[in-house]
């Protein structure tokens, strides 16, 4: 269930003409297991004219990894140039690897009056939120933490170990779920799939 009541949106979305203004900018997060790739990819399907925000990152392609649609690909030093320049809407050091945000771009589409969905993480969101405040943020939580070591074991892509840190940083997420606006459990798929296309549409309508 949703646990939060849906808010009016912060600001009208049209002018006294009828011109859209400045769109709105989706922040969601999640543990690692909790369902968000699959959640954000039923927003893009149900919204077409969604604005999916690509990372940047220095790190190498993965395998099948398509630059501009998976990341854009750059170099350490033009990201790094970047940060000095307040090029980064929010950024991280991953395993020695850059991923950030541009600013330019949230800036450009958010004026234009387009929405933007942005898959980002809790420490990326407190950055984001310094930056645009007025950000609709919706925390996707598993059922229990139970569950959520049900669905890493039967992805059979992670060993024990990697399985215990991921739950461990997922308790710590959880434990800062009150910095979202609204949060959405997936326990099963379809409902909350359809709670998070009704946030969507309670601010675009």
């Amino acid at each position: 269930m949703n646990e939060r009541k849906l808010e009016p949106p912060p600001r009208e979305k049209l002018t006294s003409s009828g011109e859209k203004k400045s769109g709105f900018l989706f922040i969601i997060s999640a543990p690692s297991g909790a369902g968000k790739s699959t959640l954000c990819r039923a927003a893009r399907d149900r919204f077409a004219d969604l604005v999916y925000s690509v990372s940047y990152t220095t790190r190498s392609p993965r395998s099948g990894e398509k630059d501009g649609v998976d990341y854009h690909f750059i170099l350490k030093d033009e990201f790094e140039k970047g940060i000095v320049r307040h090029r980064w809407a929010e950024w991280a050091e991953v395993h020695d690897h850059y991923y950030g945000t541009s600013a330019d771009f949230l800036d450009e589409e958010l004026s234009s009056g387009r929405d933007i969905l942005l898959d980002i993480d809790i420490q990326g969101t407190h950055q984001i939120l310094q930056r645009y405040p007025d950000g609709i943020t919706i925390f996707i939580m598993p059922p229990s933490l139970e569950t959520l070591k049900c669905r890493l074991q039967s992805r059979g892509t992670d060993s024990p170990e990697v399985i215990a840190v991921r739950l461990k940083n997922a308790r710590e997420e959880m434990a800062q779920k009150d910095l979202y606006r609204h949060i959405v459990t997936n326990d099963r798929l379809p409902d909350a799939v359809a709670e998070l296309i009704t946030i969507f549409e309670t601010y675009r309508s």
